[in-house]
């Protein structure tokens, strides 16, 4: 095995399970909030599973990665989401919000439980290859969760911010939202190729990123 390839899988890994970890979360987390609150729709249908084959979407955990990296943009993607039924929630109007919600904040969750690995590591001083690729996992962590969390709470539909909004906007607004939703995913990614996203998202991810390095106690001199 060469050397390049053996470094190519080395960043794959260190990549890939952030990555799978936090899409997966992501959605489980959407569906025992609903089940928290009335709806068992995603626990019937085997949704609340960390099997990340369960949570595979073709176009976006697949297509458009492929697609952003050959347009050589940001890499942006979403997993398939769990099946929620307002009508069997408690509450459907705030409670759709909480659901939403529960996604970006496991996302959050799991950048701070990356980043006091990293600390851990950082202050260990034990230098060796596993704990370096483990150190430079956590980071990737820390990254890929921000990011995932930002991202996802974009208001526009059907990202979750666009679901929280919807749960608290006036019904015109709602109406709007609801008919814009099946061409959300295009608006994104027109957004992002033409670099709207990036003055957007940038300053917001440098800010959670700094917040999440400064709670988790990260050294980054």
């Amino acid at each position: 095995m060469s050397e390049d390839l053996i470094q190519f899988l080395t960043q794959v890994s260190i990549w890939a399970i952030p990555m799978v970890l936090a899409f997966t979360v992501h959605e489980v987390s959407h569906g025992l909030v609903a089940r928290r609150y009335g709806d068992r729709t995603a626990e019937a249908q085997g949704r609340l599973s960390l099997n990340p084959l369960k949570h595979v979407d073709p176009i976006g955990t697949l297509l458009m990665p492929i697609l952003a990296l050959l347009l050589h943009i940001p890499v942006i993607g979403w997993a398939k989401p769990v099946p929620i039924n307002p009508a069997n929630l408690n509450n459907p109007r705030l409670d759709m919000a909480k659901v939403a919600a529960a996604g970006p904040l496991s996302n959050m969750a799991q950048a701070l439980v990356w980043g006091l690995v990293l600390a851990v590591l950082q202050r260990a001083d034990f230098p060796s290859t596993a704990s370096t690729w483990v150190m430079a996992m956590a980071w990737a962590g820390i990254v890929v969760n921000v990011l995932f969390a930002v991202f996802n709470m974009l208001p526009i539909p059907p990202l979750d911010g666009g679901r929280v909004l919807r749960s608290f906007a006036p019904a015109r607004l709602a109406h709007a939202l609801d008919r814009i939703e099946p061409f959300g995913f295009f608006i994104l990614f027109g957004m992002l190729y033409a670099g709207v996203l990036d003055s957007v998202l940038g300053p917001l991810l440098r800010g959670m990123q700094h917040v999440v390095i400064s709670l988790s106690g990260v050294q980054t001199g």
